[in-house]
């Protein structure tokens, strides 16, 4: 039962952690050299912060969970 529940609870965790990451909005990396944004620095604001934080988050949580899942088997 606790393998069922570290199961759905790994595979949901990864579903959110990829829908956060490709929420996020693209950086400039290579696009500046083809004429693209040239900023270089830039402050997150608004939903993009959220989505930032959001998405450490759930990396952290999952990493935890993946190790939990392995001490415990």
């Amino acid at each position: 039962m606790r393998d069922l529940i570290f199961a759905i609870a790994i595979i949901t965790l990864s579903v959110l952690l990829t829908a956060t990451i490709l929420l996020q909005q693209r950086g400039s990396g290579l696009g500046a050299t083809f004429g693209g944004d040239g900023n270089v620095f830039r402050t997150k604001r608004g939903l993009e912060k959220v989505l930032f934080y959001a998405t450490i988050a759930l990396a952290v949580i999952f990493l935890a969970t993946a190790v939990l899942n392995l001490l415990l088997v």
